[in-house]
């Protein structure tokens, strides 16, 4: 999926140098990709079976290289929208697959491990780059998709055996955000998404632009390397954050993980300079991936019914916004556009402060009927931190994502 979703970034200034791709219509292309997203994430919000199906898991994933490795078959910048359309589309439905199969199988494993497999990303975005880099060189823009192609092939045949979330049996006297004994959870799933969905905005603000912007004040290879550089430290990031959730809650690391995206965005904006452009991209890096689980963690925990599949539909609509909110600002370089993008992701750290105002730390088992084991989409039934034999957690015990 990371490779999938942003191997576009790196490829785009050679389609611009040698397939003729003018810059409205690159920024065409990325946002359909966006929409797209959003596509496959309500798809998973009204039709939660799919994310239960290894059929669909295993198309989307095929889809998804066949998307690529179309980008190099054709010069029709139709097709080619028609392309990245579907390349968000299948991106989301992997995500919200993959997502909900971790939080419901690796429920009481160490939290590491889920966290660990949302680094792939990272790795997917580190790989991306590298490939391109090296590509670049010595090779041409329809070179760069088919290699793509075959790498997103490669983590394919990895990936075919994950096995979706199982089915949960709902009892019918149960009612969303209620539980037996619990609190409603609707105020904080609100908080919550308000907070996600804000991030989405500036999120994508500064990755689309970050390295444009560290162009302008460095030299030219800084900013590809840079973008490589936010793979490689979005890599370890989940395991980390989840690591911290021993000690903290998770509204606290959100809080903070979002507050320090916000200081990495804007500054390149505001200090010029290598040194500035690389710890940019180390904090952003290390924090995007980290904000997705701590907030479906969250939301899972919280057993809002499609928790994981609501939350990242309001991301991908964030993420429709946030180019458009810019366009009239990057006309005049990309400074000001990330400094917006810091002032909504600050925004989004302001609305997770909200959150843990009485936040449920401990919220009680929930008794459904179930067939197999809990689902991850926030489904009754789903509590991430629940103990072997407790079915209660603390701040103190719990993890960051659990994913």
């Amino acid at each position: 999926m990371g490779v999938g979703r942003f191997v576009y970034t790196p490829i785009l200034p050679l389609m611009h140098a040698r397939a003729g791709l003018s810059a409205a219509a690159g920024a065409n292309l990325a946002t359909v990709n966006y929409a797209g997203y959003l596509v496959g994430a309500l798809a998973g919000t009204f039709a939660p079976r799919l994310v239960r199906s290894s059929a669909v898991l295993r198309g989307c994933l095929l889809a998804l290289v066949a998307s690529l490795a179309g980008m190099a078959l054709t010069r029709s910048t139709a097709v080619w929208l028609l392309l990245r359309l579907g390349a968000g589309a299948f991106s989301a439905m992997i995500f919200v697959i993959a997502a909900s199969s971790l939080l419901s199988h690796l429920r009481e494993h160490p939290a590491h491990l889920p966290g660990w497999a949302f680094g792939g990303v990272g790795a997917g975005v580190a790989l991306s780059g590298l490939l391109v880099l090296v590509l670049r060189t010595v090779g041409t823009w329809r070179t760069a998709w088919w290699a793509s192609a075959a790498l997103a092939g490669l983590l394919t045949l990895a990936a075919w055996g994950l096995r979706p979330e199982p089915a949960t049996v709902r009892s019918p006297a149960s009612e969303p955000g209620t539980h037996p004994g619990g609190p409603r959870t609707h105020r904080w799933f609100s908080a919550l998404f308000a907070s996600y969905t804000l991030e989405g905005i500036g999120y994508i603000i500064a990755g689309t632009f970050l390295v444009a912007a560290i162009n302008q004040t460095s030299p030219g290879w800084i900013g590809s390397g840079a973008w490589v550089l936010v793979g490689l430290a979005a890599i370890p990031s989940a395991a980390l954050w989840a690591g911290l959730g021993r000690r903290w809650s998770r509204p606290d690391l959100l809080l903070a993980a979002l507050a320090v995206q916000a200081v990495g965005i804007a500054l390149p904006a505001l200090v010029g300079g290598v040194a500035a452009a690389l710890i940019s991209a180390v904090l952003f890096g290390s924090t995007f991936i980290g904000v997705s689980t701590l907030a479906l963690g969250a939301g899972t925990h919280l057993r809002f019914p499609r928790a994981v599949a609501l939350l990242t539909a309001g991301y991908s609509v964030g993420q429709i916004i946030g180019p458009l909110a810019v366009g009239p600002l990057v006309r005049h370089g990309y400074h000001q556009a990330l400094l917006l993008a810091a002032v909504v992701v600050l925004a989004a750290a302001l609305t997770a402060f909200l959150l843990r105002i009485g936040f449920p730390h401990t919220l009680p088992e929930a008794r459904t009927p179930r067939t197999g084991a809990d689902t991850a989409t926030g489904q009754a039934g789903l509590h991430p931190e629940a103990g072997a034999s407790s079915g209660t957690s603390s701040p103190e015990a719990g993890t960051a994502a659990e994913a």
